[in-house]
């Protein structure tokens, strides 16, 4: 698992995708979201944040469109819930300084539970945060993995479009 960086980011970017952590299964790959069952690539696609849908291997295209990704916490385990409460508490000062030296126009964070957790705030709704985190507009997006199947594919690519349109 050494070598493996789950970062696609570049100063600026409009919106950096923020994944609670590495899957053991993107690590092995050496790509984010290259689980077959993730929904994220085709969902970017949909929502219109790349006008192709992009493979995990050519994540770095995503900064092109002005997107990136990141983790909130780099350690890499085969479920999200693996990650405790408190690790996402103590993940926050290292994560807020990187979004803070790279300065993206939104962070969309995938998922409630990490972003709650960092934050010490239950209750927390999907779409636009309205406090800013990290300098930063927070935005609260349903996770992509293809093991939250509380949402449909066109619950997430219309979850995803708003977040687009909000940055016209």
């Amino acid at each position: 698992m050494t070598g493996y960086d789950a970062d696609v980011l570049a100063h600026g970017l409009e919106v950096v995708f923020c994944g609670i952590n590495p899957a053991a299964t993107a690590v092995a790959d050496g790509h984010n979201f290259s689980n077959r069952s993730n929904r994220f690539w085709p969902v970017l696609h949909l929502a219109g944040f790349t006008d192709v849908r992009l493979r995990p291997s050519e994540e770095r295209r995503l900064l092109e469109y002005g997107c990136g990704i990141t983790a909130l916490v780099a350690r890499a385990t085969k479920r999200a819930d693996e990650i405790s409460l408190d690790e996402f508490r103590q993940a926050r000062p290292q994560f807020e300084a990187k979004m803070r030296r790279y300065r993206p126009r939104v962070i969309a964070f995938l998922g409630k539970r990490a972003f709650s957790a960092m934050i010490g705030e239950s209750g927390v709704s999907w779409g636009r945060f309205p406090d800013q985190f990290a300098g930063s507009t927070a935005w609260i997006l349903p996770n992509p993995s293809g093991l939250n199947r509380a949402f449909s594919l066109g619950d997430l690519v219309a979850a995803y479009a708003e977040l687009r349109s909000a940055l016209n």
